[in-house]
């Protein structure tokens, strides 16, 4: 009769929505290379993904390690999709300086300074330092003067030192040709919906640590976490689960499901 049936129909239907491939979730990982150097770069958007800081558990004692906080967000029905070791932290694991959980400051800004060589200062004085935050809407990273002054509404934050980029300009006291490399971790923002943390596979420089968040990853704004053999990471698509190098983590920057 020329017409096709209406139960051939919904049987077509049915058989190519079945056919069609699930859309996957986008793995937020992914391995990039600048200048000779591999990155691990893992990017959020702090509107979609669960984005947050943990350091102490409910009795008062520090994590310490990735496996630790996988277990007791399991424990309360959620999982950990992603953690980096969130700044510096002294011998005990109590951050060295700005610290929020869920709008409560756990400890304080930091605005000391510390004299003598270059090399003689440790990398949280190494000023400007700066503080990565969360917000409702948005996440940033701001040189600590500035996040003072402004002070935004922030759910969670960090602060870790020296800055790498310095509204799209590089440190200052960043030396091009340094010899001074090491494995680096840090974070930066695109915009403040784009997220991105970044792990080096091989030994970097500062300067060339802080060019790939400029050039490559186009962040304004950039912060060091941490390096030497204290970079951690967790990314399960990647089989990461590192464990501490220092007897433990101090702040964690995680993002949870």
């Amino acid at each position: 009769m020329g017409l096709t049936s209406p139960v051939i129909k919904l049987c077509v239907v049915t058989l190519l929505y079945a056919a069609a491939p699930a859309t996957a979730k986008a793995e937020p990982c992914r391995s990039e290379s600048f200048e000779g150097t591999s990155y691990i770069v893992c990017s959020f958007d702090p509107t979609k993904d669960n984005l947050r800081l943990f350091w102490l558990r409910n009795d008062g004692k520090p994590y310490r390690t990735f496996s630790a906080l996988v277990a007791d967000l399991e424990a309360k029905g959620k999982s950990l999709q992603f953690a980096i070791n969130g700044g510096m932290y002294r011998d005990d694991l109590r951050p060295v300086g700005l610290h929020i959980e869920n709008e409560r400051e756990l400890t304080p800004v930091n605005t000391a300074s510390r004299s003598g060589l270059p090399s003689q200062i440790p990398n949280f004085y190494k000023k400007p330092n700066g503080v990565f935050y969360v917000g409702h809407k948005e996440a940033g990273v701001l040189e600590t003067g500035r996040f003072i002054a402004r002070r935004p509404k922030a759910r969670f934050a960090t602060q870790s030192g020296p800055m790498l980029v310095i509204d799209g300009s590089i440190h200052p006291a960043f030396i091009v040709n340094s010899t001074d490399r090491k494995p680096r971790d840090g974070v930066g923002v695109s915009s403040p919906t784009k997220v991105h943390f970044v792990f080096s596979k091989s030994w970097v420089s500062f300067y060339e640590f802080a060019r790939f968040f400029r050039d490559v990853l186009r962040c304004s704004n950039a912060l060091f976490l941490d390096g030497g053999v204290a970079p951690g990471l967790y990314a399960p698509e990647l089989g990461r689960n590192d464990p501490p190098a220092h007897g433990g983590y101090g702040p964690i920057i995680a993002v949870v499901d």
